[in-house]
């Protein structure tokens, strides 16, 4: 459990808890509510084929630099620069950008593209990490039609 901002609960914060978590080689899970004065989250091992975020990425080449990383911590990140995950990182949801092939998409369907202009934090993020997180092209064409066609019906991935 973690506590809100807002609450005058003890405890350590988010930040601080995800630093001791990408140290370890651990990651964090989302928020869930448990009541007014704190959060539940679930603290994993990071696994194998695990995605880092660049936010994740940034922070724990900061701790490395502190010297603060642990041995298994350490393993992750060296995993990951050697299959490519590390590499492959994702961009948080403030600086998400529609790729060329979605927006070519949607030009080519102002109804879609009408809808999707009114998406905003989640939804629009979850067909923009789901398209970036395809590897095949033909797959990843696939799924940029369904999400047109999952727009044009004005339907989103999140009710």
């Amino acid at each position: 459990m973690l506590p809100k901002k807002s609450a005058s609960a003890p405890g350590i914060t988010k930040a601080e808890a995800v630093d001791v978590a990408l140290c370890y080689g651990w990651i964090d899970g989302q928020l869930d509510k448990y009541n007014g004065q704190y959060w539940l989250v679930r603290f994993t091992p990071r696994k194998a084929r695990s995605k880092w975020s660049q936010v994740n990425k940034k922070r724990a080449m900061e701790l490395l630099a502190e010297g603060r990383m642990r041995r298994s911590g350490v393993a992750q990140i060296d995993a990951a620069k050697t299959d490519g995950r590390w590499d492959a990182a994702y961009a948080p949801a403030s600086s998400a950008k529609v790729p060329p092939d979605l927006q070519d998409a949607l030009d080519a369907n102002p109804e879609a593209a009408k809808f999707f202009a009114t998406l905003k934090g989640a939804n629009r993020y979850a067909i923009l990490y789901r398209i970036g997180s395809v590897k095949r092209p033909e797959t990843r064409a696939r799924k940029i039609a369904d999400y047109i066609a999952m727009l044009e019906r004005g339907e989103t991935i999140h009710g």
